[in-house]
């Protein structure tokens, strides 16, 4: 490791985008981000990441936010920082295939809208699934960094990710990120893959973890000493548990070495301090709840992610099943086996979590199908890294004859036939591409949106006919 050049750490700050989605279902609102957007100017990160994962949907759905009109007053905040979105490769923000034209004209808008830097993943880690998207991004002069979907598994060597991160840098990504969704990368097995894939690529490489099973700090730590050049983290308000590392422990721990980050921890106070309200009101009002802040061993147990486990629970809860909990979690690594060992990670992690919980309640193996099970099987996601058991691939989809090229391939461009079934509502051109993700949902708040309007418009006509006395 002598040979590592050390440098200081870049810091990706995500409190805006996945701290937030990870403790508190996304519902941090624009109007809380705004007042203090012009310090976390000043600290000299080297990304923030503020838009794309679930922002998306739950602000068109649970806010009426337009998530467009979010990123840009963060992007006319954000004089000095650079911007960065989750993306979910031909999946975009949604959780379907869909066509390349629609893939190519969000990935435009997005950079247009003042994104940066897109972090572009696939839940099978698919490449091809992830080509449209990095080539969309350079051709608008964007940075496209690539993300590994992290797991553990028989078919995920060190060649593996290897071989599969080389690829991802002949494929023209600016840089690599190591997606760790499930907390699952120990501190000594973090050094062992920072420091193959420091020798496999000449491209930065960016740490994103979870603190789920309470490793991560340790983990990054190991991490930046192998030559990781960023980490992902959180202020400490919305830090820890099923979010990253807390921003303010990482800077100081490296403060000092030769990956000292420069931040300053005044700066990084006062930012804090703004958002330790918020934490408290969440907290009081049971929108964070308490059990995702603790550490969750069985994550390492059973290689299941946070979020997959607590899904788990109420399914079962909802079935009035509870007692199979047990059951359940030993059979999710058979059902990920029979389905090619996917990473478990959004929505490959619903899917085998769900026909787990089927598997155990029905007493019979594959008895029930979900449609998504099938799809899975049916190619539609794309390719995983390991066949599928053909005996139970032939019990869920009898006779269909499996997609084996890239499923978008199949997929008839759709920009046009969505302008012309969305063209009432057309306020602004990235209207159709909330409409393309989510057709109701998008809907829906269009309907909102106007009726806003009527009512701005009403109350604008009434003080303008009032007549004031002489």
């Amino acid at each position: 490791m002598a040979d590592i050049a050390k440098k200081p750490i870049g810091i990706t700050e995500t409190i805006l985008r996945d701290a937030h989605q990870s403790l508190i279902a996304t519902r941090m609102t624009t109007e809380q981000m705004l007042p203090i957007i012009d310090k976390m100017d000043q600290v000299g990160y080297h990304a923030v990441e503020c838009w794309g994962g679930a922002t998306f949907d739950a602000s068109l759905r649970f806010l009426k936010e337009d998530p467009w009109e979010r990123l840009r007053k963060l992007r006319d905040g954000f004089k000095n920082t650079k911007l960065q979105m989750l993306f979910r490769g031909q999946n975009i923000l949604g959780y379907n295939h869909y066509a390349d034209d629609v893939v190519e004209y969000f990935v435009q808008k997005s950079l247009a809208n003042g994104i940066d830097i897109i972090r572009i993943f696939d839940c099978l880690n698919d490449l091809r699934n992830l080509e449209t998207a990095v080539n969309a991004a350079n051709r608008e002069k964007g940075h496209a960094q690539v993300a590994l979907s992290y797991t553990l598994g028989d078919a995920y060597t060190m060649d593996y990710w290897k071989e599969t991160a080389k690829k991802i840098e002949e494929m023209g990504a600016s840089s690599l990120c190591i997606k760790d969704m499930a907390g699952l990368l120990t501190p000594y097995a973090a050094t062992e893959l920072v420091t193959v894939l420091k020798e496999a690529v000449d491209i930065p490489i960016d740490l994103h973890t979870h603190y789920t099973s309470g490793v991560a700090s340790m983990t990054y730590m190991k991490a930046v000493e192998a030559g990781c050049d960023i980490i992902d983290t959180a202020m400490s308000p919305f830090a820890l548990g099923t979010s990253q590392p807390a921003t303010e422990v990482m800077v100081e721990t490296f403060r000092g070495t030769p990956y000292d980050t420069g931040l300053d921890q005044n700066l990084l106070s006062e930012i804090a301090e703004y958002f330790r309200p918020m934490r408290e009101e969440a907290l009081e009002s049971g929108l964070l709840n308490t059990k995702v802040l603790g550490v969750n061993i069985k994550t390492l147990m059973y290689q299941v992610p946070g979020g997959m486990l607590s899904n788990l629970v109420s399914q079962l809860k909802e079935m009035g099943q509870e007692d199979k909990y047990e059951e359940v979690l030993e059979e999710v690594p058979r059902v990920r086996k029979d389905f090619g060992e996917p990473p478990l990670v959004t929505p490959s992690s619903q899917i085998v979590g769900t026909q787990a919980v089927l598997n155990v309640v029905a007493g019979e193996r594959y008895k029930m199908v979900t449609k998504e099970s099938k799809k899975l099987l049916s190619g539609e996601f794309g390719q995983t890294v390991k066949p599928f058991n053909p005996e139970v691939q032939k019990k869920c989809i009898g006779d269909t004859e499996p997609i084996t090229c890239r499923p978008a391939d199949l997929i008839e461009p759709q920009l046009e036939k969505l302008e012309a079934e969305m063209s009432q509502w057309k306020q602004q051109d990235e209207d159709v591409l909330s409409y393309a993700l989510f057709p109701q949902v998008a809907t829906d708040f269009f309907k909102y949106r106007e009726a806003q309007r009527t009512k701005i418009d009403a109350t604008l006509a009434d003080k303008e006919n009032q007549v004031y006395p002489v």
